[in-house]
């Protein structure tokens, strides 16, 4: 039987050999819903839903998540929002009213009628509330620039990884993966976490696959 450039190794056929970015490309698709936020009010919002195969082809990480950014809008938030309260009930920047001495003892001194003798409440709490909701804020965002900077720094060769992961093949029918026409590279038959493996170490993030292994969604 004569062998045509995508035949697959394993099964020696080629009618379910398909290119790898075709594979994880076809298994990406954009999905738009219509949500409430946090308000009450319905928004339009559409996401990248994917299948277990395009994930486990992937020829670079999953970028970190930024769920933590609420927490630090929300310390934000609250950092504003008790700042200003303090300042407005407690005229922390309002002056204070000069008072004429009386030359009268403290125990004599009599409040005018319909005016408490108690002094007013402290809103000085407030302002520690909004420092500490402030310092906050500014560590989960300090942390959030890291992880990107971070992830960028990785990644930065991810287009070595992707010129090796374009050349390969995968043949739905197998599980399996192999290189077509790459130096250095047999057609040996390859699971989906060694594939992985030499297309992350290609871009110099191997040593991620063994942390994010990718998962054959035909085989449990």
């Amino acid at each position: 039987m004569s062998r045509t450039t995508h035949t697959c190794p394993g099964c020696d056929r080629e009618d379910l050999v398909q290119a790898v970015p075709a594979v994880y490309l076809a298994g990406r698709n954009a999905v738009t819903s219509r949500e409430r936020d946090s308000d009450g009010d319905m928004r339009t919002v559409t996401r990248t839903v994917s299948t277990g195969l395009s994930d486990a082809l992937a020829p670079v990480p999953e970028p970190p998540t930024y769920a933590i950014g609420c927490l630090g809008l929300l310390a934000a938030v609250v950092s504003v929002g008790t700042f200003v309260g303090g300042a407005l009930a407690g005229k922390w920047f309002a002056d204070e009213p000069a008072t004429e001495p009386s030359g009268l003892p403290d125990w004599q001194l009599v409040p005018p009628p319909g005016v408490s003798a108690e002094p007013p409440p402290s809103f000085a709490f407030l302002g520690w509330i909004s420092a500490l909701a402030l310092v906050a804020a500014v560590l989960v965002f300090t942390a959030m620039a890291r992880r990107r900077s971070a992830f960028a720094r990785i990644t930065r060769r991810r287009h070595h990884a992707e010129e090796l992961w374009s050349r390969g093949w995968y043949c739905h029918r197998c599980g399996t993966v192999h290189f077509e026409g790459v130096p250095g590279e047999d057609r040996t038959p390859l699971t989906l976490q060694r594939f992985r493996e030499k297309v992350w170490e290609h871009g110099g993030y191997g040593d991620l696959a063994a942390h994010r292994r990718a998962v054959d969604p035909a085989r449990p």
